[in-house]
Order: structure tokens, then C-alpha cells, then sequence
């Protein structure tokens, strides 16, 4: 299999399993689960093909993990990222380390700068531990910025942390008090 049909079916099931179930007939339950079959099903009705095969290779291959697949395999999610109002994961709120990155563009952070980091369509701001990876994710949209986070002070003062399955920190909103830009 090639990398561009494996990086092509990435980006569908982030499509589907994150944001648009419902264009392909798919129905996800509130923890993000789907069907596998009915996910192939749907997705060869609209035009895609898709296999057990490539989906176990795109899961397993992930650099990200952004996908799962159930104990049984009979059923696939995304492990964060949802915008989907139907899928509301119940993580446990955690300890997060003292400080957090989010990388973001520098076309954004006026925005940042008098709103703090807000989820947009997403249920989460999405916040990293390592600097590295912050960068990556900031550099797919434009001239990279670094926010340092101080989570410490933001959970001292109430905010609540969930790390979803592939180590992606979660919050619902990061006030302006607590990001620096590195």
C-alpha cells in the first residue's frame, strides 16, 4: 500500500469518525464508537473503498494514534479531536504536568491574545507535552508560535485536564493569563 493511500484514508476517518459520521450513514455512539463494517459499508457507497486491511494498517500506523480499535476489532473511534455533538467521551480528569505546549500560527494569535485558546468546533483544546510536538501540529497551518501553557496554576485554580488514550491533553478553554508564547 502506498503512503499516499494510507495518509488519504487517515484523513478520511478523521473526516467521519470525528466530525461527519453522518455523510457516509455511519451512526457513532456517545463514546465515538462505530461499527467497522458499517464504516466500509458506507464509505464503498460514497466512492471509497476501504478494507479491514488498510484500516488496521492506518490504526496501527498512526504516528499520532488517532484512531482505536476495539478488543474485538468490530469497532472503530477516534480518540479525540471531535467537533461531533453525538460523541461525548467520558475521560477522567488527571494531573497534567506543571506546563503545556499548543502550537499554533502567527495568523492567529491576535485572536489568542484577547480570547486565550478556545476549542472552535472542537470539544477540547488540544495541548501537548512536549515542545516538539507542538511544533509540528502549529506548522500545519502557517509560521509556527509556541504557547507555553501553565497548567499547575490553571488546575490550582479549578481548570480540569483529560489525556485522551495517544497522550494528547485536553482542557475546555486556556485564559489568556496562563499562555506565554515562547
Amino acid at each position: 500500500m502506498s503512503k499516499k493511500v494510507i495518509e488519504d484514508t487517515s484523513k478520511f476517518l478523521s473526516y467521519v469518525l470525528r466530525h461527519e459520521p453522518q455523510a457516509i450513514g455511519l451512526e457513532l455512539d456517545s463514546q465515538g464508537w462505530g461499527d467497522l463494517d458499517a464504516l466500509i459499508s458506507g464509505a464503498a457507497k460514497n466512492g471509497r473503498q476501504l478494507s479491514r486491511e488498510l484500516i488496521e494498517r492506518v490504526v496501527e500506523g498512526n504516528d499520532k494514534k488517532r484512531f482505536a480499535l476495539s478488543a474485538d476489532g468490530q469497532q472503530i473511534r477516534a480518540v479525540q479531536g471531535h467537533s461531533n455533538k453525538a460523541v461525548q467521551l467520558q475521560l477522567e480528569a488527571k494531573q497534567p504536568p506543571a506546563v503545556l505546549y499548543h502550537g499554533t500560527a502567527t495568523r492567529f494569535m491576535e485572536s489568542i491574545n484577547e480570547k486565550g485558546l478556545i476549542p472552535g468546533s472542537r470539544h477540547h483544546v488540544h495541548l501537548s507535552q512536549e515542545i516538539d510536538t507542538a511544533r509540528a501540529v502549529g506548522q500545519r497551518y502557517g509560521k509556527v508560535v509556541i504557547l507555553q501553557i501553565d497548567a499547575q496554576a490553571m488546575q490550582a485554580q479549578g481548570f480540569t485536564f483529560y489525556q485522551a488514550e495517544n497522550g494528547v491533553w485536553l482542557t475546555d478553554q486556556v485564559p489568556v493569563s496562563f499562555i506565554k508564547a515562547l
